[in-house]
């Protein structure tokens, strides 16, 4: 499947047993509602998919996973966070073969590589695969930025298409569609600042709170698309204090928690995460019962 990178796309959570298992039944479960939303593609093993403590059979199931559940309606992305280039060949291999439609990349892990490292990494993974590459840029929490310069150069690569953009400098929209136009397609990948970059002209969004609320966040991108800028933006303004959850060193047990209170997923995480506790969960979990006691009742979004 070839990609429209635009739209919602969420980066969806990893659903564990209490046993520490993969819970292939309430992932189905959030899957479904993400589709019945009207999603535009999924996302797996991202941060918020807790990739680091995925093992590889873990992975490669969630992918086969996904596109039996999606049965080709969308997309499905697998998240690469290696720390080798031959890892990362191995991995768009091992994606490639369990039938992900593309690939999301993170520069290597743990190395803190030089510019022209970064560039030969990504090179060499596009070389390697025919699979669409989203190249994850999210300076902030992977300590290494990929330039515009460095794009420059890894848009010869035909299928390095799309970058999740996390770098927080809003403006940084704008100095890519000056650059390189529709070439480098922009999906944005923080969730305080999506509105704000849709209009600015992102193609979509690589969203976290949507694992929680997916019928708000498509709603949101429907409406600012259609022109209908206002109901937009009435529906982020009530959504902000969720998706500032998404904001934190524990986004993952965040939305999590998120996910219990609208009925599509649980708080089980992989040690060494824990569940929020005490003041920390009674301040999450009052900004989660405070959305759902005024969530807004949505127009007719779909098909606009």
């Amino acid at each position: 499947m070839s990609i429209e990178w635009k739209g919602v796309m969420p980066a969806v959570t990893t659903k564990f047993t209490k046993k520490d298992e993969l819970d292939l039944d309430m992932f189905a479960v959030n899957i479904k509602a993400q589709l019945d939303a009207g999603v535009h593609g999924i996302v797996l093993g991202g941060t918020l998919g807790e990739a680091s403590t995925l093992e590889d059979h873990e992975k490669r199931t969630l992918t086969t996973e996904t596109v039996k559940l999606v049965k080709g309606s969308v997309p499905v992305m697998i998240n690469i966070a290696e720390q080798s280039t031959k890892g990362a060949i191995a991995a768009a291999h091992k994606a490639e073969e369990d039938g992900a439609s593309g690939l999301m990349m993170l520069p290597p892990m743990r190395y803190n590589a030089g510019d022209a490292e970064v560039v030969t990494y990504f090179q060499d993974v596009a070389s390697s695969t025919s699979l669409p590459i989203m190249i994850y840029n999210n300076p902030i929490d992977y300590k290494i930025e990929v330039t515009l310069n460095m794009f420059e150069s890894l848009l010869k690569q035909d299928n390095i298409q799309a970058v999740k953009e996390s770098t927080r400098d809003i403006s940084n929209v704008t100095r890519i569609k000056n650059n390189f136009g529709d070439r480098l397609k922009i999906m944005t990948g923080v969730d305080t600042l999506a509105l704000e970059s849709l209009l600015m002209g992102a193609d979509g969004w690589v969203a976290g709170l949507v694992c929680a609320f997916p019928a708000e966040t498509v709603a949101i991108y429907e409406l600012q698309k259609a022109g209908r800028i206002k109901e937009a933006i009435e529906i982020y303004r009530w959504f902000l204090p969720l998706l500032e959850l998404d904001i934190n060193p524990k986004l993952v047990q965040n939305i999590k928690l998120a996910e219990v209170h609208t009925g599509i997923g649980t708080e089980n995480v992989r040690k060494p995460r824990l569940p929020l506790s005490g003041d920390e969960r009674e301040h999450v979990l009052q900004i989660i019962k405070s959305g759902l006691a005024s969530r807004p009742s949505l127009p007719a979004y779909k098909n606009l």
